[in-house]
């Protein structure tokens, strides 16, 4: 068989993703004859159908659907190639693009990534934060090197990625200072019946802290449900219920916040994980990343 024509390549691929010769024809700035003659031309070269029609859209057949794997892959890489290619311009600073999962304490993730200000070399330091399903959006396309997740990769997601532990954390509970007291002496029952903010139920912590409730047989009277971690903390420090965190950032929450703590619970851990594209070459300061976020976690 003669070389591959990257070309033909292309127009199949725009065609397969949006499953129409004129949505691809717009996207291409091109006419949907062009298209439909490429497609053609690329289908005699091969000896065999790729679509196969379904009412007004096309479908691949098992055969476009490998050679859509194939070409997802290629053009991947060919978008990785020119990523590191332009970070090798003299005199300009590659972006770090780092997805942040909204749930994850903000003073963890500033601890983890830091260490990006003082490497040999500088990068530009892009924080994106979102749920987790927006992010991998963002990655599956190569607009981020690092998310930081309390999740791992959904089983069965089709975006080329791989899972990396960085470790776990007990949970730690707060009030203000003035209700410390009431609550503390007979924790965690104390928390039967009483305000609790809970923290959004996207992240892995709520769905933990149903899971504890049910188990301790405590049933806390839930007065919101807060997706910002810092806004929960400050509804929190105003009084207007109990809330916790990771026990990994009880010290940073002392500091910052009128609260005290109630108690800890070391079983009911949240867990943390690294989700990377899986590129042939990393970001430079990925490595330094995660070696500071399991050196945090460690001990926790």
């Amino acid at each position: 068989m003669k070389q591959l024509n990257f070309h033909h390549l292309q127009y199949f691929h725009a065609v397969a993703k949006e499953g129409s010769v004129t949505r691809a024809a717009e996207l291409m700035n091109v006419t949907p004859q062009t298209v439909s003659g490429q497609i053609s031309t690329f289908e005699e070269y091969i000896g065999a159908p790729l679509f196969k029609r379904e009412g007004k859209r096309l479908e691949l057949n098992s055969l476009g659907q490998v050679t859509l794997g194939y070409s997802e892959d290629i053009f991947n890489l060919g978008q990785e190639l020119s990523r590191t290619l332009a970070t090798q311009d003299v005199g300009k600073m590659a972006n770090f693009n780092v997805g942040v999962v909204d749930a994850i304490p903000k003073v963890m993730v500033f601890d983890m990534l830091d260490c990006c200000f003082d490497l040999d070399k500088q990068f530009v330091l892009e924080c994106h934060e979102g749920d987790l399903p927006s992010l991998l959006a963002d990655l599956s396309i190569n607009k981020l090197d690092l998310i930081l997740s309390d999740h791992p990769l959904p089983v069965g997601v089709s975006v080329r990625a791989v899972n990396h532990y960085l470790g776990q954390s007990g949970v730690t509970f707060f009030t203000t200072k003035d209700q410390c007291e009431k609550y503390r002496d007979d924790f965690p029952n104390s928390l039967h019946n009483s305000p609790f903010l809970m923290p959004s139920r996207n992240s892995a912590q709520f769905q933990n802290l149903i899971s504890w409730f049910v188990q301790s047989k405590i049933s806390p009277t839930i007065v919101a449900e807060v997706d910002d971690s810092a806004l929960l903390k400050f509804f929190g420090q105003s009084g207007r219920g109990i809330f916790c965190v990771s026990s990994s950032v009880e010290q940073d929450v002392l500091a910052q916040f009128d609260v005290a703590v109630i108690g800890r619970v070391d079983s009911l851990s949240d867990r943390y994980y690294a989700i990377l594209p899986d590129r042939k070459i990393k970001h430079p300061a990925v490595d330094s990343v995660l070696a500071v976020a399991e050196r945090l976690l460690s001990d926790k």
